[in-house]
């Protein structure tokens, strides 16, 4: 089982969400913060383009046990969950399906950062992560 990561050590610079007062100009280095707030509301674990993946189907399966037994303020490592992509980068797992639909908006994570205008807005999974 992978240890988590404590993000108020390790993610100090991380960017303060939209809805509190951030502003950030499209094409500059803006990261969506890797924290528990948007790996909970993240969809990609529920994505077609992740759907046949066995790489994808066994994170999801172990990345549960994972959250349920990390304490707050930790999260999983980003090598071991399926998501969050706009944050972390492409996915790691080789076999998912990127010819299925996307479902990046209908994510809360997307809408809240304004991601429709990010390059890529879509696939985050297989393009990389927003910027």
């Amino acid at each position: 089982m992978s240890k988590g990561r404590n993000t108020s050590t390790e993610e100090s610079a991380s960017t303060t969400p939209r809805d509190r007062n951030v502003t950030f100009e499209r094409g500059t280095n803006f990261l969506v913060p890797y924290e528990r707030a948007n790996i909970n509301r993240c969809r990609c674990p529920q994505c077609p383009v992740q759907a046949d993946s066995q790489c994808a189907q066994n994170k999801i399966k172990s990345s549960k046990q994972v959250m349920e037994n990390l304490s707050e303020g930790q999260v999983p490592n980003p090598d071991d969950f399926p998501g969050v992509y706009c944050s972390i980068g492409e996915a790691r797992c080789q076999d998912l399906d990127p010819d299925r639909q996307c479902i990046c908006g209908s994510c809360e994570v997307w809408k809240e950062f304004d991601l429709k205008d990010a390059n890529p807005n879509n696939h985050f999974c297989h393009n990389g992560r927003a910027t």
